[in-house]
């Protein structure tokens, strides 16, 4: 039986993740790049602007955005422009008949929720149901039968996996507030010209940011059932790429040996969630350029504190990866088709 192709356009393709999603989805072998559009000067062929995407054959030339024309050229889109412009479009093509992922934080809170952390308006509550939230982990059933789905977020994406076994496993009123310590490369920032990501500011060099106000927390409380309250600190580190979480979480002593089987239990059908055998640690070279967490745990008798490490690709399993991923869901095929390729250590 021959497997039917999927047209796909990108909006935003010479941003970091949708460049990413053009270099995974010239992989695929079931889909097809149609269309591709951006918001801003980019237009004319993708190589001329991203010339590692330059012998990729076949490639539409970057036109600007049109709803009608990725309409009419896709059946499925990704829009991966920021924040505030994202969503909106998103959510145009979806009621064109589009299937659509929208990698921008606009689809996956609540409107007073979004105002509060975001400083924008919101889109209307009936649109903001609409979207499924795009953690396969999770969501993976919703996400097969979504035409609208929100991609997480980066940071989130990498607490969330670290924490959600705990959900309905330990006390949340015992385990009180997580800190989760996140760290970042600098493409999480995307691609803008800013004083702060040239090389002569952010070499050597390492801080926080957005401390106690970071967008991603309410995305990973609500992720978590609500059920803990999170103290996120966001840093930047001085690498191109990868996301690094170390969350501490006070749990019942007698929950401790039974901990590792609770996580390699719950994530035994989860292909790109590596637990790792204890005394292992995650490393952000190990997941560079895929879209794989790599998770692993730690009791610490002294202070009767667990702490959970993950380590994914910020641009992978953080963005462009874990979007095809829901496309695959989204399309009926094998969630990992196009995404089966190793780190890149180096």
């Amino acid at each position: 039986m021959t497997q039917q192709r999927v047209r796909v356009g990108i909006v935003g393709p010479t941003g970091y993740a949708g460049m990413e999603l053009v270099r995974f989805i010239a992989q695929h072998p079931y889909m097809d790049v149609s269309y591709l559009a951006g918001s801003g000067a980019h237009t004319g062929p993708i190589g001329d602007v991203l010339p590692h995407l330059r012998r990729l054959s076949g490639l539409p030339t970057v036109s600007a955005f049109s709803p009608a024309a990725c309409a009419e050229s896709c059946d499925l889109a990704f829009v991966a422009l920021p924040s505030g412009e994202s969503g909106a479009i998103a959510v145009e093509l979806a009621t064109r008949g589009v299937r659509v992922i929208d990698l921008s934080g606009d689809l996956r809170l609540p409107g007073d929720v979004y105002r509060a952390w975001y400083q924008r308006e919101p889109l209307a509550n009936e649109v903001l149901a609409r979207a499924v939230y795009g953690l396969p982990e999770v969501n993976r059933t919703d996400i097969a039968a979504a035409s609208l789905v929100a991609n997480p977020g980066c940071y989130a994406t990498a607490a969330i996996l670290a924490l959600r076994p705990l959900v309905g496993w330990v006390d949340a009123q015992r385990v009180g507030p997580i800190a989760i310590d996140a760290k970042s490369g600098a493409t999480g920032a995307g691609r803008g010209a800013k004083q702060h990501l040239q090389l002569g500011e952010l070499a050597n060099d390492f801080y926080p940011y957005r401390v106690g106000a970071h967008q991603h927390t309410p995305e990973i409380e609500q992720a978590l059932d609500g059920v803990f309250r999170i103290l996120l600190t966001t840093q930047l580190l001085p690498i191109p790429r990868g996301i690094f979480v170390s969350a501490y979480v006070q749990i019942d002593p007698d929950l401790a040996p039974a901990v590792h089987a609770r996580y390699a239990s719950f994530y035994e059908s989860a292909p790109f969630v590596d637990v790792l055998p204890p005394g292992h640690v995650p490393h952000i070279k190990s997941v560079a350029g895929t879209n794989d967490c790599q998770i692993s745990i730690a009791w610490n008798e002294r202070t009767r504190i667990l702490q959970v490490f993950s380590a994914i690709d910020n641009l992978g399993k953080g963005a462009a990866g874990q979007a095809l991923q829901n496309a695959n869901l989204m399309c009926g095929f094998d969630e990992t088709m196009g995404l089966s390729g190793t780190a890149l250590w180096t």
